[in-house]
């Protein structure tokens, strides 16, 4: 693994590597592929296994069907296509918005705990187990399950060495969190763009977990949502704002 960046907020960005392929043979009730839009890449998704059961997994793929990681191989920045072999630039919606690619693992009104599962090949997403049980969220009335879509940056990590000055907690070993508060309703596998608004320190069984929360680049209230200012907290992680800023 490469470091790219380590900061106060507790997590290196990190490019990863390639994963080995999956061993095991599709199984024969799997889900067909679900295909989603990218400004200048398709992604399909790949069940296998029942949804709700510890065998359940969603495998993502090219349009040319070579199987990748969410984790290792979809970019964090949202890319815009150029001409001629020019590398491609960071995609804006405005002169100073910079986009950035979220993949959802847990779908808005869902209960299930899905995540990214960084620990075996390929990273498919899967359903969270804990002292051997699948986990789930509860209902809060009004609402069902998670009240945002919920997901992760792509190639980024909380640095589990790396002690946060601001919590005194290192970093939980998993990629960024993110929460979109837009109103749009998402799938599990699904990448979306989202622009970042702002960014939450939470300590989860000692450990540091950041939720940067953002919104769905296509959802209505987008254009009128816009980063907030940094609190005394979050003006700690200066080096970390700046780069979702810019």
């Amino acid at each position: 693994m490469r470091p790219l960046l380590r900061s106060s907020l507790g997590y290196a960005l990190t490019f990863l590597g390639p994963q080995p392929a999956v061993q095991s043979k599709l199984v024969t009730q799997a889900a067909g592929p679900s295909l989603y839009l990218r400004k200048t890449m398709h992604y399909q998704t790949e069940e296998r296994g029942h949804p709700n059961s510890p065998n359940y997994r969603i495998y993502f793929k090219t349009s040319e069907g070579k199987y990748i990681s969410p984790f290792h191989d979809i970019p964090l920045y949202t890319e815009k296509e150029q001409d001629n072999d020019v590398p491609p630039k960071k995609q804006k919606k405005t002169e100073n918005e910079v986009l950035f690619n979220m993949v959802v693992e847990v779908p808005r009104w869902s209960n299930a705990k899905m995540e990214i599962a960084t620990k075996e090949p390929l990273n498919p997403i899967k359903q969270d187990v804990k002292k051997g049980k699948l986990r789930y969220v509860a209902n809060i009335f009004p609402h069902k399950g998670y009240i945002w879509n919920y997901g992760a940056l792509p190639q980024t990590w909380e640095d589990p060495n790396h002690t946060d000055k601001e919590t005194k907690c290192c970093g939980d070993n998993d990629p960024v969190d993110v929460c979109d508060i837009g109103s749009l309703v998402c799938l599990p596998g699904q990448v979306i763009q989202v622009k970042v608004l702002g960014i939450l320190a939470m300590i989860d069984e000692g450990e540091t977990d950041w939720k940067v929360i953002a919104i769905n680049a296509e959802d209505p209230d987008a254009p009128n949502l816009n980063i907030v200012p940094m609190c005394t907290h979050t003006r700690a992680c200066g080096a970390d704002a700046d780069a979702l800023r810019k």
